[in-house]
């Protein structure tokens, strides 16, 4: 059984989209998108540098466009499941037919302005730790008072909160953690500091008609399979504040029976986290169309 999954912001790196306009049609679907949403998606894609790419508002509604292109890149294929990290979940949400291309990057668009403006009261961020005890580590983020903001599995825990708040983990680690890691993005997602963003996502929403998922399709709320298309969307603008359950999601992938992961452009993060917790499952990242070889023989293999 194979599932497709799209990965979060983060995963972004300047230049990562120019391999992928080289494929037919490409490049006029990035540009419908672009003037659906008012944004230059080809430029950021290809060549904006990392700043750039940083401020929420651009990266993701380029990670989403990355994912849906890289994905129609593979052909007519059905998955098993469908399941995105974070602002993946768009992504992953266009995959299932629960919303066209062209809705999924309007409501990303607006997500990721909501999101950049809600960031932009107080000063916040992201750092991962590595390795430790899971109840061990969240006790001491309580106790410092930031969130677990993604439960990713694999040993790895993600923390949002204030500067202040990231910088006192930074010099008390909780035992156990061998590393703590800085995230290349620009707030504290998936907590309540992105209270005010759920609020204008939720208006965002009013003017989609979701459709019922098409495959089954896993939320990051709390792993769950949704079979609505109107609990999707109401899932998606609530996930702005909720944590992020990946370790649940690939649980519920096991459950279901995951012989085989691919991860959408620009793939790697989930790839990883899915070698250490669903070890014997195959992985492939899409990083540039020289994947796409590699996963189509996946895909006849196991969808």
């Amino acid at each position: 059984m194979l599932v497709l999954v799209a990965p979060g912001q983060g995963a972004q790196t300047p230049g990562f989209l120019t391999p992928w306009l080289e494929l037919p049609g490409a490049a006029d679907r990035l540009g419908a998108w672009s003037d659906a949403i008012g944004l230059d998606l080809a430029h950021y894609g290809t060549q904006a540098d990392a700043d750039a790419i940083r401020d929420t508002s651009v990266a993701q509604p380029l990670l989403v466009a990355a994912g849906i292109l890289s994905a129609a890149a593979l052909g007519d294929i059905t998955p098993g499941a469908v399941a995105g990290h974070s602002v993946g979940e768009i992504t992953a949400a266009a995959y299932a037919g629960v919303l066209d291309d062209t809705a999924a990057l309007t409501l990303v668009r607006k997500r990721g302005l909501a999101m950049a403006e809600a960031a932009a009261i107080t000063e916040t961020g992201m750092s991962a730790l590595l390795g430790g005890d899971p109840e061990v580590s969240v006790a001491h983020l309580e106790k410092l008072g930031l969130t677990p903001a993604n439960m990713n599995g694999a040993g790895q825990i993600v923390a949002a909160g204030t500067m202040e708040q990231l910088a006192a983990l930074n010099e008390d680690k909780p035992e156990g953690v061998r590393k703590v890691v800085a995230l290349k993005v620009a707030g504290a997602f998936h907590t309540h500091h992105m209270g005010p963003a759920v609020d204008a996502l939720a208006e965002a929403a009013k003017e989609l008609v979701p459709a019922d998922p098409k495959v089954t399709y896993v939320s990051n709320k709390d792993g769950k399979a949704v079979a609505g298309g109107v609990e999707v969307l109401e899932r998606l603008v609530g996930q702005v504040a909720n944590p992020v359950r990946w370790d649940l999601c690939m649980e519920t992938f096991k459950e279901l029976g995951v012989t085989a992961l691919i991860e959408a452009c620009p793939g790697g993060t989930l790839t990883g986290l899915a070698k250490r917790a669903l070890p014997g499952v195959k992985t492939l990242a899409l990083k540039t169309p020289d994947d796409l070889d590699a996963a189509r023989e996946l895909i006849a293999e196991h969808a």
